[in-house]
């Protein structure tokens, strides 16, 4: 199985992790001069050897109309999303006085102390961004997915809809750059699973013009309910939102390194200088048999029809769950009843819970963790005379099998006027 380990002891932003997996590619260089090609309105991507704490590694730097963010001012005031008004009152402007500031400077939603044109983006607009980028479609999608979880943990501290959440531009730029890149090498290095350590959020306090806000920084603590994080004796924010979601997005888990072949070894570096050395580290390689922590969440109900819980449960499956099923049972007072089961993964947990009591008329929900051996599994397409057909691979432990999409046998059946048997014997001869 191809396993990618991402070490985020030093936390994590979208530059390091761009940096990171570049150095996973087999011509980081050629990949570089890729990025520049996208044509991201005014953005520049710049690679660069960095050397801390004697590990030899890179640094990604994204230039937007030939300026980097933060890079002209030690104490930069910056300017998170916010709610956009008729007059644009910057209540959130922010003057960094902790040491770490990571210096890829929270790749989201600043605004230097000097001028630039003051236009904001939407959601809205980001999504004619990435349009226009023609990127591959599952890389387009996970570009939005992971905006969109930035802008719903900005919605939510602000207090406002998502649809009121804006985006100052220079912010916009180097976000949907970062974003952009680690989603394309996503994409390219195609990993069947990605494990990232506990998140390391940083300490201490940030000084803003309203007040001192805790580390990490609101927004991110939102973004990684259900992640493991700590913090330490680094005083400043280590985890950026841009880098929180971006891991929330692609980690299938989080924890300890597998066992595994590494076949290539990357650094993604930030700019300051600590006693630990300032980047993440990508990993990348095989391990054989796949194992993963999940948590199953139960509850029982005697007052639901069957159709009723047929639609909790695809609400469920729609948000995520692994799995959800159910069970017969007997209850209080001999009163037949069913127990509803759902397998989610940890950082899920949050997201199922409330799924749970939205659509089902439980009051309470138990919560078991359950270690799974699963085998490693695939799709593979292929070209029929029946149109494209879809077949599940599952290989580890010692055996290998396969399994036709049931959609797919079922759209030739309808088609053909044939039994599901007799379209996969048709499907056995091509």
């Amino acid at each position: 199985m191809r396993t990618l380990y991402l070490d985020c002891g030093m936390g994590a932003a979208g530059d390091m992790l761009t940096a990171a997996l570049l150095e996973l590619m087999p011509e980081p260089d050629r990949f570089a001069d890729r990025l520049n090609t996208l044509g991201i309105p005014g953005v520049e991507f710049r690679k660069e050897k960095a050397v801390k704490c004697g590990i030899t590694g890179t640094h990604m730097s994204v230039l937007v109309h030939g300026e980097e963010e933060g890079a002209d001012v030690h104490h930069h005031d910056h300017e998170h999303t916010h709610e956009h008004k008729q007059e644009h009152t910057h209540g959130h402007e922010h003057e960094h006085t902790n040491e770490h500031e990571q210096e890829h400077t929270h790749e989201h939603e600043y605004m230097h102390g000097h001028e630039h044109g003051h236009h904001h983006s939407s959601m809205h607009e980001i999504e004619h961004i990435v349009a226009d980028l023609k990127l591959p479609e599952k890389v387009e999608k996970d570009i939005l997915a992971v905006y969109g979880l930035i802008a719903e943990a900005e919605s939510h501290v602000h207090g406002v809809p998502v649809s009121d959440i804006h985006f100052h531009e220079v912010g916009t730029m180097d976000a949907v750059a970062d974003i952009t890149a680690v989603c394309l090498l996503m994409n390219e290095l195609a990993p069947d699973e990605v494990i990232c350590s506990p998140v390391h959020v940083g300490s201490g306090h940030v000084k803003c013009a309203h007040g001192i806000l805790p580390v990490p920084a609101p927004a991110t603590a939102f973004i990684l309910q259900g992640v493991p994080t700590y913090g330490g004796g680094i005083k400043g924010e280590l985890c950026t939102p841009t880098g929180a979601a971006l891991l929330k997005h692609f980690v299938t888990r989080f924890g300890d390194m597998p066992v595994m072949k590494t076949q290539a070894i990357g650094y993604g570096m930030g700019k300051k200088d600590f006693e630990t050395a300032n980047c993440v580290r990508a990993m990348l390689g095989e391990s054989e048999d796949k194992t993963d922590t999940v948590l199953e969440l139960s509850c029982n109900v005697d007052d639901m029809t069957a159709e009723e819980i047929g639609f909790a449960m695809d609400r469920l499956f729609e948000g995520g769950a692994n799995e959800v099923f159910t069970i017969p049972i007997g209850m209080k007072k001999s009163r037949p009843g069913t127990l509803i089961r759902v397998m989610c993964r940890e950082q899920d947990r949050e997201k199922m819970l409330r799924l749970i009591f939205k659509y089902t008329s439980t009051i309470g929900v138990r919560e078991t963790p359950t270690h799974r051996y699963i085998l490693d599994r695939r799709t593979e397409t292929a070209e029929t005379p029946y149109g494209e057909v879809r077949r599940k691979i599952s290989s580890g432990y010692g055996v290998s099998r396969a399994k036709y999409e049931y959609d797919d046998l079922a759209r030739i059946a309808r088609e053909q006027a044939l039994s599901i048997e007799e379209v996969r014997k048709l499907l056995e001869d091509v």
